[in-house]
């Protein structure tokens, strides 16, 4: 999957054609969603939202232009989407986020990998849950996405001085979450 090749079908839609829509979509959907599930906390919300997004993008076509690479385009959209969504007060599910199995580092293979793998991930989980929306959307874009500083500036439509110092405020509380994690437990007075 090359950006060209993304940048021409999105072009292609802005022309009307559906079947050039429906391969994005294919292509990125489950990306989209992903994304979407760590500001909305739920799978359920991720995929509503991850479809506004598409219906987003789909209307946007004839405003497209490829200065940008197209994932950069979308990941601004589904950004915008995610922060209005919670600017509205959009409440989030009870069921709370999981990281995906490739968001989080394989455990060794040990009998007891499966606790720490689940202690890693909920480490992860609170960590996103106390940063900000705009510190989130730049960790997920640049730690779960892979998208370079530059794509994220223009998808947060920041500068990539704010960027860096946002997924660096991110990292600090990731890696307070996960260094809690390796602190031996407090034994109890006798």
């Amino acid at each position: 999957m090359a950006e060209d090749d993304d940048a021409a079908l999105m072009t292609q839609v802005a022309r009307g054609d559906r079947l050039s829509f429906a391969t994005l979509f294919d292509r990125h959907w489950a990306r989209v969603v992903r994304f979407c599930r760590r500001f909305t906390g739920s799978e359920a919300l991720a995929e509503e939202a991850a479809q506004e997004v598409f219906v987003k993008l789909y209307r946007s076509a004839g405003r497209y232009r490829p200065t940008a690479k197209f994932t950069t385009f979308l990941f601004r959209v589904a950004t915008n989407h995610c922060l209005n969504e919670l600017r509205r007060g959009a409440q989030a599910a009870q069921e709370p986020f999981v990281p995906a199995a490739h968001d989080v580092a394989p455990a060794p293979e040990r009998a007891d990998a499966p606790l720490e793998a689940a202690e890693l991930q909920a480490a992860v989980v609170r960590a996103l849950d106390g940063m900000s929306d705009r510190e989130r959307a730049a960790f997920s874009l640049c730690r779960f996405e892979g998208l370079p500083y530059a794509d994220i500036a223009q998808a947060l439509e920041a500068s990539e001085a704010a960027v860096k110092s946002l997924i660096h405020r991110a990292t600090l509380q990731v890696m307070h979450e996960v260094q809690a994690l390796a602190a031996p437990p407090l034994k109890e007075l006798a």
